[in-house]
């Protein structure tokens, strides 16, 4: 079975860091673009329900965007990835505190998910360098990209646990969460990872534009960004799954540990 799957996503193989990474991403281009066009709501936002005068959310605002699309085609196009995932990741924070959602178990939890991406960009641009100082015990290469690659697959299933928070309880959703955290258990463990992440993809991709419809008429403005929202970072997680099964799960999983038996 493994190998008919390899044999049948090989002419793929290729396309798939490219649309991982540009997945990655999509939420942080799609963030900037809002800013840009909701740009006095937000001033009007930070004035009224944080007490920030309009003179410091310009400069925040035009940070962010500024920082979300430099960071996202350095991200895409493999331009120093390190720096501007990074740069990503500060934006990820910097929002959290400056909107109030820091300590919002919904938006903390989808949001360690789209770190767990960023992390697994991370851990695709390492590669072996010689220590400067040979003499000096230091962590290696080979090692901090087995702890980006473990990091990265757990913090990806924090989506998941996010979306355990928010709605009813339907014979639908009981079936998807069942499935879908039985899929994320292997993936941090390691165990059948690949296979478990293109499970994930697909049950993500389908419940997203089911789930998340923001474009269907008939909702409100603010019904229609809080979906938008979760559509977007959705995306983001998939791409951090699509990358997963580029890359592999890293030395610290099940599968690579049955390998070296």
């Amino acid at each position: 079975m493994e190998d008919a799957l390899d044999k049948a996503g090989r002419p793929l193989k290729p396309l798939i860091p490219l649309l991982a990474r540009f997945l990655i991403v999509f939420t942080f281009l799609e963030d900037s673009m809002r800013i840009y066009v909701q740009w006095e709501d937000q001033v009007q936002f930070f004035d009224s329900r944080r007490s920030i005068t309009p003179f410091f959310s310009q400069i925040f605002l035009g940070l962010n965007i500024l920082v979300m699309v430099l960071g996202s085609f350095m991200v895409v196009f493999k331009k120093r990835q390190d720096i501007g995932a990074y740069g990503l990741m500060s934006v990820l924070v910097s929002q959290a505190f400056a909107y109030g959602l820091a300590f919002h178990l919904y938006f903390f939890l989808r949001n360690l998910s789209v770190l767990g991406g960023l992390m697994m960009v991370l851990s695709d641009v390492i590669v072996q360098r010689r220590p400067m100082f040979a003499a000096l015990p230091e962590l290696s290469e080979t090692s901090k990209r087995r702890y980006f690659q473990l990091g990265g697959r757990i913090l990806l299933i924090f989506l998941f646990l996010g979306s355990f928070t928010q709605g009813k309880w339907t014979l639908p959703r009981i079936v998807f969460s069942v499935l879908g955290l039985l899929a994320c258990i292997m993936v941090v463990v390691g165990f059948k990872a690949k296979h478990s992440a293109i499970f994930l993809v697909l049950l993500l991709s389908v419940s997203n534009v089911f789930i998340n419809n923001f474009w269907t008429p008939g909702h409100n403005q603010f019904k229609r960004d809080f979906l938008r929202y979760d559509f977007f970072q959705n995306l983001s997680t998939i791409g951090g799954f699509l990358l997963l099964i580029s890359v592999g799960p890293g030395n610290y999983s099940f599968d690579e540990h049955k390998k070296s038996i």
